[in-house]
């Protein structure tokens, strides 16, 4: 059974066929699907995914929608993961560099998640771009006992075995498709058997020769494929390792 740790699948993106993506997602033997949440007005409809058996949820406060957070939401997402414990984990939540003009607020952000993660116990989903170093730094200082997801990872070996070293693991989509991502296949093939997950992020992050398409998590079966290649391992060994870890991360097993 594969897993796809992480897709937005309560994006108005699946409105018209959300149905039909999810049986697809079966068909391609994906069993499991984890929807991560990302601003405070919408937890709701993450909730109500979250209701039916094959879908895992977290809630979080992304740092790509800066201008939709408002004074009060870490203490609603506080309340929001008391009032359903069946959440698995808090996020999506991260650094995203790509706008400066925002980071300031965005470390303020994460370090309240951060911070909320370890008081209650919950893993981290999270989202990194431009910022591996510098987010690893501060799990080593602010040391989340439950680690987490390392969200759509698209860094060096060195990186990726520093994630891993902290607790977390690596977040496997779309990027490790592509010919000219060499940096993160070397680090995809350097990571120990128990230190990634897979994901497709859908309805973004597309796959090599899908460009310009919504994503599905159906397609984290081609991921798989891709990952056993560069791993030198057989399909069902990386599908096996990756729902193992999944299992384990987000106790879905």
């Amino acid at each position: 059974m594969l897993i796809d740790a992480h897709c937005h699948l309560d994006f108005p993106d699946f409105d018209a066929d959300r149905e039909a993506v999810l049986a697809r997602a079966r068909a391609s033997g994906v069993g499991h699907v984890v929807v991560p949440g990302t601003q405070r007005r919408y937890w709701d409809r993450v909730l109500a995914l979250g209701e039916r058996d094959e879908l895992s949820v977290c809630l979080g406060l992304h740092p790509y929608f800066m201008d939709e957070h408002r004074e009060g939401d870490v203490e609603a997402l506080a309340a929001a993961l008391d009032r359903h414990p069946g959440a698995v984990a808090l996020g999506e939540c991260g650094i995203d560099a790509r706008f400066v003009d925002r980071l300031d607020a965005q470390w303020r952000l994460f370090d309240a998640q951060i911070r909320l993660a370890r008081q209650r116990h919950l893993p981290l989903v999270i989202h990194c771009v431009r910022a591996n170093d510098q987010v690893a730094k501060r799990l080593r200082q602010l040391a989340s006992p439950a680690g987490g997801l390392i969200h759509a990872f698209a860094g060096s070996p060195e990186q990726a075995m520093a994630f891993c070293r902290l607790g977390f693991v690596v977040g496997l989509g779309g990027a490790v498709t592509h010919d000219r991502a060499r940096r993160l296949h070397r680090a995809v093939a350097a990571l120990p058997d128990g230190g990634y997950v897979l994901e497709t992020d859908s309805p973004d992050m597309p796959l090599a020769g899908h460009r310009g398409e919504r994503n599905e998590p159906a397609r984290v079966a081609e991921v798989c494929r891709v990952v056993a290649e560069l791993r030198g391992q057989p399909f069902e060994r990386v599908a096996a390792d990756s729902s193992a870890t999944a299992n384990r991360l987000f106790g879905l097993g």
